[in-house]
């Protein structure tokens, strides 16, 4: 390097450049990216054919509106929920696309059940609820029935008598239910399938992608490919386990199972080392986290409006520093890094919050994987117990949603005890989590600028920003290019395309991509951690301590201003959801 300054800026200039093509933190971007083009092209390109089979539908539903206000036709909720089918996870190429992207299904006794499904299986299965589904659509044919029998007396009299609008509404709210129990006995019924090759097919491709990344980084090409094979299959094994029915009821999830079956490799035999080349923790996760950004949408975040926002942006940060603070005064955890780690991924979003924390702050690999093992242990047990706490003080319905939205760290676990109490709280649950996660940048942001400036800085030196910016981890700008891109491509082409092609469509892909790259970074934590490593983070049970006391904290604080929010300053929005 030349010894001049302006050699200096010069090298460095190169440098940052060349950052685009050899740093983990961009490949993570490049390949989020590439694969949410790939997903939008299969969605998008049946956007026309989408929007001419929605418009007979909603034509219906305003014409049924004017007919009267005084109840929903059976004619509107018929044209509504024919509405609801017309998804672009119906076209040919995403039904594919999603196709190879599914995981092993669920299952009771057998895992082969959840790999293969024969069609002689699938009919005696379907034999089997045929009585019950036959009970149903009988009792909603009668349903129906009784309800078009009220509404032709309700319009009979032009919609003007009170009592007979009020029948009717009734009459046709049971239908409605009639059906949906016809609908949930359905659920039941399977088709065959065989997911072997395509588990075969997804394992190849995203290999594939991942491999050219890794050459750009200095990896061995035919190495890496190798050992991302050897990792894809132990996290098929452990989605494979996660969705065995009993584990999946008490949260025993696919990450879970992740971490645990890599610590039981790395532990027992030792993780080999062709294949401990493929276990790169952070290059899958912050893929992960870059997908994810696809599904935080500021619209929705504004469905809720402001109640929501304040549990998030103002619980979230009260909690983290308070808890930060906490652990270097009350208790003083000597690792400031761990602390943070710990804080971050308590109080905001759990594991996607603690990778970026952990990035910003430079933790050791060990202290995000003690992080990590304990923000998975207690989402389990509270997203098992929060809803039956909830239920059993009768709470309301948003009211439990938020809480359990501030509190219960992973979005899937938030949605399942959210979806446990109702269908209100599961809706106000996962909103007020994805307002959350969009202070993962924030989050990662502050921590580089308070680390660069306070922490690691020498007495009386002046961090510039650069400093600042070579910290700051670089996918969190894919997370927030992804964000804001959906978010104004949702907004541009109206709410019920955005259904369509947005929530229905590049959600779904980015969702269950995302799924992957996070259990395939879980499975790399367990095969690189040594419990004897791990073993003195967790001397005199501090971390523990930090993290129990800082849940209990976000706890009553979340749920006090829930309370306040959507029950004392806000009732009328609340009213609406």
């Amino acid at each position: 390097m030349s010894q001049d300054s302006s050699g200096v800026v010069v090298d460095r200039a190169k440098s940052q450049w060349s950052d685009l093509w050899k740093k983990e933190d961009y490949w993570a971007i490049w390949i989020g990216f590439f694969l949410l083009l790939v997903g939008m092209y299969y969605v998008f390109s049946g956007r026309e054919e989408l929007a001419t089979q929605n418009a007979p539908y909603v034509a219906t539903m305003q014409a049924e509106m004017q007919k009267t206000s005084a109840f929903k036709t059976i004619e509107w909720h018929e044209a509504s929920a024919a509405a609801k089918k017309v998804q672009a996870v119906n076209l040919p190429g995403v039904k594919s696309l999603l196709g190879y992207l599914k995981t092993p299904a669920r299952w009771q006794s057998s895992p082969l059940e959840a790999l293969v499904l024969s069609k002689e299986e699938a009919a005696r299965r379907n034999e089997a609820v045929k009585p019950a589904i036959d009970k149903a659509k009988a009792a909603e044919a009668s349903a129906l029935q009784t309800a078009r029998s009220a509404q032709d007396a309700a319009a009979a009299a032009m919609y003007k008598d009170d009592q007979l609008n009020k029948a009717a509404a009734e009459a046709i709210a049971k239908w409605q239910k009639a059906k949906g129990e016809t609908s949930n006995a359905k659920k039941k019924e399977v088709k065959p399938f065989n997911l072997i090759p395509t588990l075969i097919g997804s394992g190849i491709v995203l290999g594939l992608l991942c491999t050219i990344g890794a050459i750009f980084m200095g990896f061995n090409a035919v190495k890496f490919f190798l050992a991302f094979q050897g990792v894809f299959w132990l996290c098929v094994l452990a989605n494979l386990l996660g969705n065995q029915v009993t584990m999946r009821k008490y949260g025993l999830n696919a990450e879970i199972w992740g971490i645990i079956i890599g610590m039981v490799v790395a532990n027992t035999v030792g993780t080999p080392k062709w294949l401990k080349y493929g276990a790169q923790v952070e290059y899958y996760i912050k893929i992960g986290l870059v997908l994810l950004g696809a599904t935080v949408l500021f619209h929705k975040i504004m469905a809720i409006g402001i109640p929501g926002i304040f549990v998030a942006w103002v619980v979230t940060p009260i909690v983290l520093v308070c808890t930060y603070i906490f652990g270097q005064k009350v208790l003083k955890i000597p690792s400031k890094t761990l602390n943070i780690t710990i804080s971050a991924d308590m109080s905001v979003c759990g594991t996607s919050a603690a990778i970026a924390t952990a990035a910003a702050c430079r933790a050791k690999k060990e202290e995000l994987t003690v992080s990590l093992g304990l923000s998975m242990v207690f989402t389990a047990i509270m997203m098992v117990v929060m809803p039956l706490v909830i239920r059993a003080l009768h709470m309301p319905e948003v009211l439990g949603g938020a809480w359990i939205g501030g509190t219960v760290d992973a979005t899937g676990a938030v949605a399942a005890a959210g979806a446990f109490v109702g269908p209100k709280a599961m809706q106000v649950a996962a909103t007020v989590k994805m307002i959350q996660n969009v202070l993962i940048g924030v989050t990662a942001f502050c921590v580089a600028v308070y680390f660069s400036t306070k922490v690691e800085a020498q007495a009386g030196e002046k961090v510039g920003a650069m400093e600042i910016w070579h910290r700051f981890p670089k996918f969190v700008l894919g997370f927030l290019a992804a964000s804001i891109f959906f978010s104004w491509l949702s907004t541009s082409i109206g709410s019920d395309m955005a259904r369509i092609l947005v929530d229905n469509g590049t959600n779904k892909v980015a969702g269950s991509l995302r799924g992957w790259f996070f259990v395939l970074a879980f499975i790399s934590i367990g095969l690189t951690t040594n419990f004897r490593e791990l073993a003195k983070y967790f001397k005199g049970g501090k971390p523990v301590i930090l993290y129990v006391c800082g849940q209990s904290f976000n706890i009553l604080l979340t749920l006090l201003m829930a309370w306040i929010m959507f029950y004392k300053v806000f009732p009328e929005i609340t009213a609406k959801i």
